[in-house]
């Protein structure tokens, strides 16, 4: 039977023993994600509280700690991205401020960590973030190794153009629409349009410069992505129809330790879905 090295520092011995149990789990997963976005982050630590070496932990930690690690987007409009004054803005950095609020009593007791898609999972396996509120999708191979909340917004697949005469899916028979490679809209697409032509692209990037030289009549991506570049170039509409629709949710860790966090976040989200709150802040955001 393997003994506790008494030499670990508080916790270490937790997140070794946590990541050893989900490196099996990890190997035939897909817990990277495909989907590219312009701009990654330089890994700064934002937030009220800065400039000191933490790790996640339990509630009962997070207290005594006095702040919550959040891992979040700081590139993605509406969700998260840079305000004005150097910090960090969005849909998702309003829910971790008010989680901090419910937890702590006070909404700034919180460091704001950007986050990369490929590292969204295995930072909370290491135990470098608290909680991850970063556009993560509920999946069942995503359950099998965290735990998710109930969904606080729910996004999906739109289609977005800046051809005026496009207003609905069916204006989309026999003209060039892109899309990411291996995207599940792929085969939605061709089912409901199967005069469609489909262009692949790389990267959103990649899409918007084939929108802009006209190339390709529409763009087919995450919804919440689309929502960010209608709301900075008005040229631009994402039609009411959505190919798909998916539940984005708090992913914090598993493990009896985390249940009282688990427990208090969960009631949060509740609570905000029954009083309105979550709807109100997605519409405020051009959700």
């Amino acid at each position: 039977m393997m003994q506790r090295p008494a030499t670990f520092p508080n916790g270490s011995y937790r997140r070794l023993t946590r990541l050893s149990l989900s490196l099996s789990l990890l190997v035939g997963l897909s817990i990277f994600e495909a989907r590219p976005f312009v701009g990654h982050s330089s890994g700064t630590v934002l937030g009220s509280v800065s400039g000191k070496s933490a790790q996640a932990a339990p509630l009962s930690e997070i207290r005594q700690r006095g702040y919550l690690i959040v891992g979040v987007k700081d590139n993605l409009r509406p969700l998260g991205f840079p305000d004005e004054a150097g910090g960090l803005q969005g849909f998702e950095i309003e829910i971790a401020h008010r989680l901090a609020e419910t937890l702590l009593g006070d909404a700034e007791a919180i460091q704001l960590r950007p986050v990369a898609n490929r590292d969204r999972l295995p930072w909370l396996l290491a135990d470098e973030v608290d909680l991850v509120i970063a556009q993560v999708t509920h999946t069942p191979g995503r359950s099998r190794l965290v735990n998710f909340s109930p969904p606080y917004y729910f996004d999906g697949t739109a289609v977005i153009t800046r051809q005026p005469e496009i207003r609905r899916l069916a204006d989309l028979r026999q003209r060039r629409v892109a899309v990411l490679y291996q995207s599940s809209a792929i085969a939605v697409l061709r089912y409901q349009i199967p005069t469609v032509e489909l262009v692949g692209v790389e990267s959103y990037q990649e899409a918007y410069q084939e929108l802009e030289a006209g190339t390709v009549a529409a763009f087919v991506g995450d919804a919440t992505v689309l929502a960010g570049w209608q709301q900075t170039d008005r040229d631009y509409h994402v039609l009411g129809d959505r190919l798909s629709s998916v539940p984005l949710a708090v992913m914090m860790p598993k493990g009896l330790e985390y249940e009282p966090l688990r427990q208090a976040v969960n009631g949060a989200i509740v609570r905000w879905q029954q009083e309105g709150w979550l709807n109100d802040r997605a519409r405020n955001w051009g959700l």
